[in-house]
Formats: C-alpha cells, sequence, structure tokens
C-alpha cells in the first residue's frame, strides 16, 4: 500500500489536501483513482488508513478512516555520525541507514571531507537530506523520522557525542572486531570517517573520547558502504535482524 509523509496533525474522520509532491505521486505516477487506499503517517508514531475521495485538477482530496498504533522502531538506538561524501554516496549512506532503524544522523565535516559548502547551501542540502530520509520511511514502513543533526565539525561533535558504546570505524587501525564487542546496555554511536578515512591525528582525538576502534574484516570498505555493513551486524548481533 502506498506510504506517504503529511508532517501535520492527522485524526479519523479528517479530509485533507494532499501537498503538490504527493498529489502528483499519486495522481500522475501511481495514477490510482477515487476510492484507492492509503497509509499516511506524520512522524508522531502509528498510522493512518485513508481512502482517495477525489482526484482532480485542483488536487487530490484523501479522507482519514483509522489509525493504528503500529511501530516498527529498533528496540536498538544507534547514532550515525557519517562524515559526508558526495552527492549519492551521502544520500545511499543515510538511506540505508534509516531502512536499517538509526535513530540519529549528524552529518561531519573532517580534515579530508572533500564537500565544502557555505552555509546556505548547507541548509539546502540538509533540506534534500530530509527528503532523503523521508522517502526511505515511506519505502520501508517506519512511522518515526530519524533526527537528522546540523552539519557541524568533527572536533566540536566530539566533544558533546552521545553516551554509550561509543565506536569508530578503523580499517588501519588495530581495532577490535565485532565478535568482541559488548551488548550494548545505553544506545550506540558509530562514527564513520570519510573518502580516505580519518586522519591519525581524528582517530587519536576520538578515541581520547571514549570511541572505540572497530575492524570490519579484512577489507577496506567505502564510506558509504561501511556504515551500513556495520549497521547491519550491530542489527543482527543486538537489534531486530536477530
Amino acid at each position: 500500500m502506498t506510504r506517504i509523509y503529511l508532517p501535520e496533525p492527522l485524526e479519523v474522520d479528517a479530509r485533507l489536501r494532499l501537498p503538490t509532491a504527493a498529489a502528483h505521486h499519486v495522481a500522475q505516477v501511481l495514477r490510482l483513482k477515487r476510492g484507492a487506499l492509503l497509509t499516511l503517517f506524520n512522524g508522531a508514531g502509528g498510522e493512518y488508513q485513508a481512502v482517495v475521495e477525489a482526484v482532480e485538477r485542483g488536487g487530490v482530496w484523501v479522507r482519514v478512516e483509522s489509525f493504528g498504533e503500529i511501530e516498527r522502531e529498533s528496540t536498538l538506538r544507534v547514532t550515525l555520525a557519517q562524515c559526508v561524501s558526495k552527492g549519492e554516496r551521502m544520500d545511499y549512506a543515510i538511506q540505508k541507514a534509516v531502512e536499517l532503524g538509526v535513530a540519529a544522523i549528524v552529518p561531519l565535516l573532517s580534515t579530508r571531507s572533500v564537500v565544502r559548502l557555505s552555509g546556505e547551501r548547507w541548509e539546502k542540502k540538509l533540506e534534500h537530506w530530509r527528503g532523503v530520509i523521508v522517502a526511505a520511511c515511506e519505502q520501508c514502513g517506519r512511522n518515526r523520522l530519524p533526527e537528522l543533526m546540523p552539519v557541524q565539525t568533527l572536533d566540536a561533535w566530539l566533544d558533546r557525542a552521545p553516551v554509550g558504546l561509543r565506536l569508530v570505524l578503523a580499517p588501519q587501525a588495530q581495532g577490535r572486531g565485532l565478535g568482541a564487542l559488548p551488548t550494548p546496555a545505553a544506545p550506540l554511536t558509530l562514527l564513520v570517517g570519510p573518502e580516505g578515512g580519518l586522519e591519525p591525528s581524528e582517530l587519536e582525538l576520538a578515541q581520547r573520547h571514549g570511541f572505540l576502534p572497530l575492524r570490519l574484516g579484512p577489507r577496506v570498505l567505502r564510506t558509504e558502504t561501511a556504515g551500513v555493513a556495520a549497521l547491519a551486524a550491530f542489527q543482527a548481533l543486538w537489534g531486530d535482524l536477530a
């Protein structure tokens, strides 16, 4: 069933006009007609079943029929601190992290980060990433949007990183493997470097802030692959893929 995110209050029996982009998707892409069923969610939890009442030149109208307290959030709360990579690589990392149940995403700038933008262009980039998160939630069935934090420097973020188990991917370091990690009793934070990895001084700084170096086997993964692989492993070991 088609799922649509509507960032507004929803209630049973309400009659709503879909936003332009959603209306275009329903009417022009999916070509749904009057009587078609939709699932709506607003990020506050649960989901609403709705029916298309009218598809007109002026828009698409739906009526909310019922509410279900359905949650698909992971029991394992993970924050992904991902150093920003180019274009589709960052989009991929964010999209797959959402599908794998990540609770929060922090875009970071490190010494080897190749993406350098002005303040206004960063806001546009954040808005684009929010769209990636929404689309991923619509696809995978999540009814709560992961938190997207502002873009910040690695040094500044390390001073206020979340408490709990802190891990940094370090393929060249003498880090421990997944089998040597304790089962997290608190939220988990994963730090992933950019293309080219973290500088040795950055890795050392992360370790001084309590981050444990982690190796994902003998092969060096790309930045957009490494975080996704680690998140899948975490979910298989301690989360809802077990």
